[in-house]
């Protein structure tokens, strides 16, 4: 299995890849300091199985870059590191696809449980930044509960289950045998009965639902 660490900070590489070594010694790790470096090793080894990225660094335009490089290669799994702790930079990285987000903030307890759960083919979300709201208390008395997802169909429930796991419409319609267009339609549904306004606020809710999240308190 091939990873490559991709942060512009030695220090963070360096960190970052003995604690991949310690979950497995087996593991092949790569280095890349800049956009164009990443894109070069992919290239190269068309064969790897996850990225650990960073979203500042030379020649990536933070969830720009991470745009561009979900369209040119998007079967990579990615796991982004960042100093970014923020809802809206965890909701929009989810929405592109990412496996996992992990804070730079975070000690190397909660680093280490993040990347074991992506090893094993699971997903990991930091629950802190997942469960912060910057809504108005007027709006979170309207948010939708756990007693809401009995309004919901099977299908509405697997959508919203593959959407926290941190796939897109795309991956979501090919693991379901659907459309692009009735996985939408599926989507709007449910977000309709739970009364959510927006694709952010489904991915927000399908995460908190259904998805992993790790800190340091699991």
């Amino acid at each position: 299995m091939k990873i490559i660490i991709a942060d512009d900070h030695w220090v963070v590489r360096q960190s970052l890849k003995h604690v991949v070594r310690r979950l497995d010694q087996t593991l092949e790790t790569y280095e890349a300091e800049t956009f164009g470096e990443l894109t070069q090793l992919l290239e190269e080894h068309p064969d790897v199985s996850l990225i650990l990225l960073d979203l500042v660094m030379p020649g990536f335009e933070e969830l720009g870059g991470l745009s561009a490089l979900r369209t040119k290669f998007p079967d990579v799994p990615v796991v982004v590191v960042s100093v970014h702790e923020d809802v809206d930079h965890v909701i929009r990285a989810v929405e592109q696809g990412v496996i996992g987000y992990i804070p730079k903030s975070a000690d190397g307890a909660e680093v280490e449980r993040a990347l074991e759960r992506v090893l094993a083919g699971e997903v990991s979300f930091p629950r802190r930044i997942i469960e912060r709201s910057s809504a108005p208390p007027a709006r979170k008395k309207e948010a939708p509960s756990d007693r809401d997802l009995d309004k919901l169909t099977e299908r509405e429930r697997d959508v919203l289950a593959l959407l926290g796991s941190g796939a897109s419409v795309k991956n979501i319609a090919e693991r379901l045998g659907l459309s692009s267009q009735t996985v939408r339609i599926h989507l709007g549904n449910a977000m309709k009965k739970l009364n959510i306004q927006d694709r952010s606020g489904a991915v927000h809710y399908a995460i908190t639902h259904f998805g992993r999240t790790t800190d340091a308190a699991n």
